[in-house]
């Protein structure tokens, strides 16, 4: 991870939580692979702060699952189970179902053009394979569609596992067999959306967020991440 972290705003919001979120981003996005150790002395040094809002970050980390403490080792980072893959895609499909009638009912043709520009796009990049860049469109797509709902509390717990999310979008996207059928569900889903089929529109996003997690889930079992 980089030899420090912003501080600029560190007058509106804790140090420990802005610890807490680089460390957070960083072991998501596997910067900070499962296994490594998290020296308090050295990181502090790193994001050039003291040990007290450190370990406050760490304790919050431990409750999060992300990591633990062991004797004699110290703060070791944890991996991904199979437990965290279910959990975190149960509460998006569930969260999902809930936006689905203010996201059809909400819709405009603003919204169906918006969602057809960042298909362009990704269709390019699926054309050449370029897994990374299709993973971000896709979380663009898939923020775009959230956000027509206009359900802020609810949205509010989306952004919550937003890096778990992306992480495991980018997991799911990596299998050629499963970039190939998740490609083809965003171009229905925008159909099912510009047609207002409630019911369509909310089997085809339950497969295919079902679809992404057995993906995760076959990635994990095989050590992939």
């Amino acid at each position: 991870m980089s030899s420090a972290i912003d501080l600029t705003n560190s007058e509106s919001k804790p140090i420990r939580d802005i610890a807490y979120e680089s460390l957070k981003h960083a072991i998501i996005t596997g910067e900070l692979p499962p296994g490594s150790r998290i020296v308090e002395t050295v990181y502090a040094e790193k994001l050039h702060i003291s040990r007290t809002p450190l370990r406050e970050a760490l304790r919050k980390l431990e409750l999060d699952g992300l990591v633990q403490y062991e004797l004699r080792k110290g703060v070791i980072v944890c991996a991904f189970t199979l437990s965290d893959i279910e959990e975190v895609f149960s509460i998006r499909n569930a969260v999902m179902m809930l936006l689905m009638p203010s996201i059809v009912e909400r819709v405009t043709e603003a919204d169906i053009q918006n969602l057809d520009n960042i298909l362009r796009d990704m269709d390019q990049v699926y054309e050449q394979g370029d897994c990374a860049a299709l993973a971000t469109y896709n979380r663009a797509f898939h923020y775009a569609l959230e956000h027509i709902s206009d359900k802020r509390r609810i949205l509010n717990v989306i952004d919550s596992q937003e890096e778990y999310i992306i992480r495991f979008s980018e997991i799911s996207i990596a299998s050629i067999l499963r970039r190939t059928r998740a490609h083809d569900e965003h171009h229905q889903m925008v159909d099912l959306l510009r047609a207002k089929d409630l019911d369509g529109l909310m089997k085809l996003m339950q497969h295919h967020y079902e679809e992404s997690k057995e993906a995760c889930l076959n990635a994990l079992k095989a050590n992939q991440f």
